[in-house]
């Protein structure tokens, strides 16, 4: 007989305490199941359950028994799940977080595109400016960006961004041009409120030393979007990443502010719940993904 069918049988009567609940519960007859569990115990040579008239439960050994093959079982019905739902088009409620500045700027404008390739697929996609709990809010995946604090959820890389410290040519006119990173001290800066380490801009000196400027902002907002247009109104000093102020840079409306200091770059990622398998909705979206942002950033964006 088959050892997997042997094994659903003598778990079946285990959990259900009875060779008929057993038998109704696999849809098969009560003999059948206990022949099933009878070859189970002489191919091991061991009594693996005790019968009474009036119930059945498992032996020492059957208990342990059990729970290897309960793992094995469970497994063997993951397997089959898996071979089923990578056969099977992507589809469902997919939802998602991201930054609202990337979200806005970069990812709305692709998802007509890809909502027309998987029509099956309905995109919930939340906008917000922290990092979700994505099992316990119910989140399927999340684009992040920067170095990866939660260890535990897997994750993919779409591509890079940059960050500089940018201002308009007027603000320069007007307070003059730092020349290094202690200059900043004089200068009017612009801070992202929601930054978890505070007002401090973390940065790379020319020689390689990592340096951290503690200032006070003359404007502290949660909104990258509007740190930009109160860079290019000439308001003061702000650090973004390239995929927010690329195209202000381009038009001439804002200039790096120290241009000899070393790029800082950082990574935007897909991030999902760890399994043993990726929802194909999930897969579907992440290679999307990579597909539209293959020739983005870090700097040109």
């Amino acid at each position: 007989m088959d050892r997997l069918t042997e094994m659903e049988a003598f778990a079946t009567v285990v959990d259900q305490g009875g060779f008929t609940d057993a038998a109704k519960k696999m849809g098969i007859s009560k003999s059948a199941v206990s022949k099933h569990v009878s070859s189970l115990e002489a191919r091991l040579g061991a009594r693996l359950l005790n019968r009474t008239t009036r119930r059945v439960s498992p032996t020492e050994i059957g208990l342990a028994y059990y729970d290897r093959a309960r793992r094995v079982l469970n497994d063997a019905g993951e397997a089959d799940a898996l071979v089923t739902s990578m056969q099977s088009a992507p589809s469902g409620l997919l939802r998602i977080s991201v930054a609202t500045d990337f979200g806005v700027n970069h990812l709305s404008p692709v998802l007509s595109e890809f909502l027309g390739d998987f029509p099956d697929i309905t995109v919930n996609m939340v906008l917000n400016n922290r990092y979700v709990e994505l099992i316990s809010e119910g989140f399927d995946m999340a684009v992040r960006i920067g170095e990866l604090e939660d260890s535990t959820l897997r994750a993919r890389k779409l591509t890079e961004t940059t960050k500089r410290m940018i201002a308009s040519p007027a603000y320069f006119e007007k307070y003059g041009r730092p020349e290094k990173i202690d200059d900043l001290n004089d200068h009017k800066l612009l801070h992202y409120s929601n930054q978890s380490s505070g007002n401090v801009w973390k940065l790379t000196a020319p020689s390689g030393e990592k340096r951290q400027v503690r200032t006070a902002g003359w404007l502290s907002v949660n909104d990258g979007q509007s740190l930009l247009n109160a860079a290019i109104s000439g308001l003061g000093i702000a650090y973004l990443p390239s995929f927010l102020y690329s195209e202000a840079m381009a038009k001439g409306l804002i200039e790096d502010a120290i241009p000899e200091l070393p790029l800082e770059t950082q990574g935007i990622y897909a991030v999902y719940p760890p399994g043993r398998f990726t929802q194909p909705k999930v897969r579907a979206f992440i290679d999307f993904l990579v597909h539209s942002f293959a020739e983005k950033g870090p700097s040109d964006w």
